[in-house]
């Protein structure tokens, strides 16, 4: 079976959305996008093992840890900031490995909620889904 056989039309619509989203943005925008994209793979991590589906919380994972690593990349500069995100991304993604191997809904979802209130501070928006 190939990649594109596997994947849904709402994944292709997702990446095309996404990718239109990438082009048009700014630093702030990137990391709310990447921010988003954390939030919604978490998500869709705790919905699947929820209903079983191993394939799609594996999956979900390994986006939530291209969207982690895509953070990291981006962090520039010295300071304490800088150092407390360094350290944040650091530990979500160790978070988000640990739960690859024993998933922890808990720990999941608790990342999440954290992710979505950093989110909502930064932009000053509602709560994304």
């Amino acid at each position: 079976m190939t990649l594109l056989a596997r994947n849904t039309p709402q994944d292709a619509y997702r990446r095309v959305e996404l990718d239109a989203r990438i082009g048009g943005s700014d630093p702030r925008q990137l990391v709310s996008l990447c921010y988003e994209q954390l939030i919604g793979a978490l998500g869709t991590a705790l919905h699947a093992a929820e209903a079983g589906d191993n394939q799609r919380k594996s999956e979900s994972l390994t986006r939530a840890l291209s969207s982690l690593t895509a953070l990291q990349l981006g962090i520039s500069g010295e300071g304490e900031i800088t150092w407390a995100l360094r350290h944040l991304y650091e530990a979500t993604r160790k978070s988000v490995l640990d739960s690859v191997l024993a998933f922890d809904a808990g720990a999941i979802a608790t990342i999440r909620q954290d992710y979505i209130d950093i989110l909502r501070a930064m932009t000053g928006t509602a709560t994304p889904h």
